[in-house]
């Protein structure tokens, strides 16, 4: 899979220069971007744009600009997009016309034939696109595919995540699939490093509201390794959690503790005869790894900066527009496995 719109290492931004960032979006997950993005070394915050005001109180000493365009005429040279769901083209568009480079918050669009259009125009002017699957920058994560990636595990069978906690009110416009299990949908395509061939979903709606709540959905990678995701927006215990097991055992990966356990098969002979007939694995030794935790939409944004200054190793760090809509494109299809009731090929 490509990791950016742009061919190659190439710096986009002046390396003299912090890169001239512009947000626009102050919700629930622009504050933190705008938070993130101060930190960075080698980004500068300048503008900041949402129409529906500053409620969190993040603009500080900027001005709350009231739209896109105001935000590209300040001059910047990349954006972070984190407005809701449903403006993601508009407003993609607007920078991809102005040649901003920009990160757009998951999913790429609402629909994914919106997301085709994003991708294309970025490509068509030759900027870095890239979407904000801030999971693929949890600790945990990262050392489970540095992990995977040098056979450690073998040859990989299944990965099954599972997605569930209360429902935030943050969340308006898209279901739990849309919100949600997009996350599960790229992780298990990104650490097996295989599209998806085929899925199939059931849904459920219990909260009320106009989408749905809970997902479980299965499906198949194009390299043969078998998935499934439960996610859901109605339990109170929350959980975060990815399994990947395959011929040497299996890794856990626990995103809220940002802590990655191994698990492998054993070799240790039992003496209990109804457990001895089992001819399948044991469960061998346990090992919690110690690992660097760095907060991840921090990592993000130094992803994001380093593909900008053309950093070799940095574009294989953040998600391509193409993978974001190859994911928006399983999602979809698992809405329309639920909606048919029959497996869906992507």
């Amino acid at each position: 899979m490509k990791s950016v719109t742009v061919d190659g290492p190439v710096a986009v931004v002046p390396t003299d220069r912090p890169v001239r960032m512009g947000l626009i979006g102050l919700g629930s997950m622009g504050r933190h971007h705008a938070r993130v993005i101060r930190e960075v070394e080698g980004m500068q915050l300048v503008a900041v744009a949402d129409p529906f005001g500053d409620k969190h109180g993040v603009a500080a000493e900027l001005a709350v600009l009231p739209d896109v365009q105001s935000l590209i005429d300040t001059g910047i040279d990349a954006a972070m997009v984190a407005v809701p769901t449903y403006l993601h083209e508009d407003v993609a568009l607007a920078l991809a016309d102005a040649g901003v480079h920009t990160m757009v918050e998951k999913p790429i669009a609402a629909t994914a034939e919106s997301g085709r259009r994003v991708a294309a125009a970025f490509a068509q002017a030759g900027l870095v696109g890239c979407v904000g699957y801030v999971e693929r920058c949890n600790p945990a994560l990262l050392e489970m595919r540095r992990r995977i990636e040098a056979g450690e595990l073998g040859e990989v069978y299944q990965i099954a995540t599972s997605r569930q906690g209360p429902f935030p009110a943050r969340i308006a416009d898209v279901g739990v699939v849309k919100d949600l299990a997009t996350h599960d949908i790229d992780l298990a395509a990104w650490i097996a490093q295989s599209p998806y061939a085929v899925v199939s979903g059931q849904v459920t709606h219990r909260s009320g509201r106009e989408h749905e709540d809970m997902v479980v959905a299965s499906g198949r990678l194009a390299n043969g390794i078998v998935v499934s995701h439960i996610v859901n927006w109605l339990s109170p215990r929350k959980v975060r959690e990815t399994v990947a097991t395959g011929e040497k055992g299996s890794f856990v990966a626990d995103t809220l503790t940002g802590d990655l356990t191994f698990v492998a098969n054993g070799d240790v002979t039992s003496q209990w005869d109804r457990v001895a007939v089992f001819r399948g694995v044991s469960e061998g030794d346990a090992i919690r790894y110690a690992i660097a935790k760095r907060e991840p939409l921090r990592v993000e944004q130094e992803n994001f900066r380093d593909v900008l200054r053309g950093k070799p190793e940095a574009a294989s760090l953040v998600v391509s527009m193409e993978e974001g809509v190859h994911t928006l494109t399983v999602v979809e299809a698992v809405l329309e496995s639920a909606a048919t009731d029959r497996t869906v090929a992507v």
